[in-house]
């Protein structure tokens, strides 16, 4: 079962998902959507690596999803 959190930040959120992948080790997802209309949301490509944890593949997602806000989220608004 993927693990799950939602975070919001600057008028976005950030749902910032960890599924199993060989060896017992996590992959992180990414999905950005706006908080106000427009709301499409994005899937975020992540960077690649391997995450021992489920909370540490949602780290680096959350972490790479504020740097996409901070770099391209306040284009949108």
């Amino acid at each position: 079962m993927d693990a799950t959190k939602t975070f919001h930040h600057q008028g976005y959120d950030l749902l910032c998902c960890a599924k199993a992948v060989d060896s017992g080790k996590f992959a992180p997802t990414l999905i950005v959507c706006k908080q106000i209309w427009p709301t499409r949301p994005r899937v975020i490509s992540m960077r690649r690596g391997d995450y021992l944890t489920e909370e540490t593949a949602i780290d680096a997602a959350h972490t790479q999803g504020i740097e996409w806000i901070l770099n391209y989220g306040q284009r949108l608004s």
